[in-house]
């Protein structure tokens, strides 16, 4: 009998002059990026607290402190091949993930097959489990005034 297990992930970065707009290890350009201890990639640490979560493993925090220099400006998508190890050392594997990128700017509709590639390459999963959408706030609230990106993401494990 198949196991199932739901997970929720969201993380919102400021964003910052002086660094990279970076979604789902995609380097994207624009004039701001991610003000973060790490690469600040928000999309992959909402997946990351989606994984987490869906296993009862706390938070990314716990796994990947921001006060550990080891990973200070890490690639977030190394943290990702390690979140996604944990789960498959448990014995579960993703079914798929739903994710919605909030950014008032840039436009990511050209961007969103490269990122579902990346990430699906990534997790080493087909890229139709991955799915990625992108809102804009409507100049309502931090997202929308350009001040920062949240992501939010729900992800199926099974086993």
């Amino acid at each position: 009998m198949t196991e199932y297990r739901i997970g929720q992930g969201s993380d919102l970065h400021v964003l910052a002059e002086n660094r990279d707009f970076i979604l789902g290890g995609v380097k994207i350009p624009h004039s701001v990026g991610f003000k973060a201890h790490s690469d600040g990639d928000v999309l992959i640490h909402a997946i990351i607290d989606s994984l987490f979560g869906a296993l009862c493993l706390e938070d990314i925090g716990a796994h990947f402190p921001d006060n550990n220099p080891k990973y200070k400006n890490a690639d977030s998508r190394n943290l990702l091949r390690e979140a996604i190890s944990i789960v498959r050392g448990k014995g579960w594997e993703i079914n798929n993930l739903d994710s919605t990128i909030h950014a008032e700017a840039p436009k990511l509709r050209p961007h969103i097959e490269s990122i579902r590639k990346s990430l699906a390459e990534i997790l080493d999963i087909d890229t139709d489990k991955v799915s990625v959408k992108a809102k804009t706030s409507e100049g309502v609230d931090a997202v929308g005034e350009k001040l920062a990106v949240r992501v939010d993401c729900v992800v199926l494990l099974k086993k």
